[in-house]
């Protein structure tokens, strides 16, 4: 099984400018579920939304090409692909002639569908989407909606993960609401680079203390985990500690290497949420 300390993060990396799969990195993602109680069938649904700002290529002619790329990696893969080595490998097509842009799609489906896949019985395939271009009008900023939770004063001197700091009013009427915050903050597992981010929290059931919440999510701050990882942690704690009928954690975190990731978990089926960028992204 691949660990983190085994990937390229931390560590001088020449760049491969010729098309090279073998570049990507996947990591398990059992063994941090594990730390979380999880094993066998996970308790929710979702996906990595993953946003890529430098991808180029040569046309059949030698002339480069430039696009973004939205990659959408089931929850349900057991792997997720390191994120150092998904830019080295984007870097790897910079020298590379492809016929067509279908064929830079499909190319990157097959082969991060192969990674995150890896090792399973049976393997289904991410989802990618490459905009040109001209199509780059199209994408938007805009801000995570809902209620912000920094609203509110108050002290705060836990900055590593506390969950029972989550409190609900377990006995009163539920509540359904949206609460956001832009203060998440993690480090990267093995660098130990800060993570910027925000979150999107929408649930119904006993209504959440939104200072213990805000609290909670703070807590983070010196915390050391990638950020599939944080957002399957602030699910499980909130949906263990708070008891909702229905969940939902959607992180956006801002750009490292011309890559964002934005994990989405949900308690029930739905779609994922547009992947629209905050303009810290």
């Amino acid at each position: 099984m691949s660990t983190p300390e085994e990937s390229q993060l931390g560590k001088p990396a020449a760049y491969a400018d010729q098309y090279d799969a073998s570049l990507l990195f996947p990591i398990a993602r059992v063994s941090k579920r594990a730390e979380l109680g999880l094993h066998g069938t996970i308790p929710f649904f979702g996906a990595d939304l993953w946003t890529a700002f430098e991808l180029s290529w040569l046309t059949p002619r030698g002339r480069p090409q430039v696009a973004i790329a939205h990659v959408t990696v089931p929850c349900e893969t057991p792997n997720i692909v390191e994120s150092k080595s998904f830019k080295l490998y984007l870097n790897s097509f910079t020298n590379t002639r492809f016929a067509s842009p279908d064929e830079v799609r499909a190319r990157i489906r097959a082969d991060v569908s192969e990674a995150a896949w890896r090792g399973a019985p049976s393997q289904s395939s991410v989802g990618v989407r490459i905009l040109l271009p001209d199509e780059f009008g199209r994408e938007t900023v805009g801000e995570l909606g809902g209620l912000t939770l920094d609203r509110l004063d108050i002290d705060c001197d836990r900055y590593t993960p506390a969950p029972e700091l989550l409190t609900a009013a377990l006995a009163e009427k539920p509540v359904q609401e949206v609460l956001t915050s832009n203060l998440l903050k993690s480090n990267c597992l093995v660098t130990g680079q800060p993570d910027w981010g925000s979150v999107q929290i929408g649930y119904s059931g006993p209504q959440i203390d939104q200072g213990g919440l805000l609290r909670y999510l703070v807590s983070f701050r010196n915390h050391n985990e990638f950020h599939e990882q944080c957002v399957e942690r602030i699910f499980m704690d909130i949906w263990k500690r708070c008891k909702p009928a229905k969940l939902s954690v959607y992180a956006r975190y801002t750009r490292r290497g011309g890559l964002d990731i934005n994990p989405f978990r949900t308690s029930h089926p739905m779609s994922p949420p547009p992947n629209l960028r905050t303009a810290r992204q």
